[in-house]
């Protein structure tokens, strides 16, 4: 399909250009599912990037820092799980092309390398976390801190989410091959 094609696509028509009754269409479970989830998703990261900025005090936004924000240090293990999961991103990508061109070898593949990287993220972020606590960093020593912890944890669980529908995939291709 054209992107001409997709841009100028009418959502009431089906593909073959038969109208819709609009009050009978039932979208799929699935679509609304994930249509719901990333409206969440996209809300809390908002709210919770909005209060980051607010408390952190930004000069020229008319407030200033309450004088008890103290950045914590960024150890190489936090640009080593930076780049883990960079690499991650790109195995996934590289997943999709692969399921697009009918590649499944390719999609195979990436997919293994895009869920053990994410499992390695998760890892190294539990020995950051150890690392900062081993340090006298707690969540409650100040406002960056437990910033830094809610974020990452947010991050954690949305990627221990991913990860459980993507073993779901691989059993689900590794069956698909037997």
């Amino acid at each position: 399909m054209s992107l001409f094609t997709r841009l100028t696509e009418k959502s009431w028509e089906t593909p073959g250009g038969e109208s819709i009754d609009p009050v009978l269409y039932r979208p799929p479970a699935a679509r609304v599912g994930v249509i719901v989830y990333f409206g969440v998703i996209t809300v809390l990261f908002g709210l919770v990037s909005l209060a980051y900025v607010m408390r952190m005090g930004m000069p020229g936004m008319g407030h200033d820092a309450m004088g008890d924000w103290r950045p914590m240090p960024e150890p190489p293990l936090l640009w080593v799980n930076s780049f883990v999961l960079l690499l991650s991103s790109i195995a996934w990508e590289a997943a999709r092309i692969g399921a697009r061109k009918g590649r499944t070898e390719l999609m195979g593949r990436a997919m293994i390398g895009a869920g053990a990287l994410g499992i390695l993220f998760l890892a190294g972020q539990l020995l950051l976390w150890r690392e900062f606590s081993l340090a006298g960093y707690y969540a409650s020593s100040n406002p960056a801190n437990a910033f830094f912890y809610l974020i990452t944890a947010l991050h954690g669980l949305h990627l221990a989410g991913g990860l459980f529908f993507w073993v779901r995939a691989v059993v689900g291709l590794r069956a698909g091959a037997d």
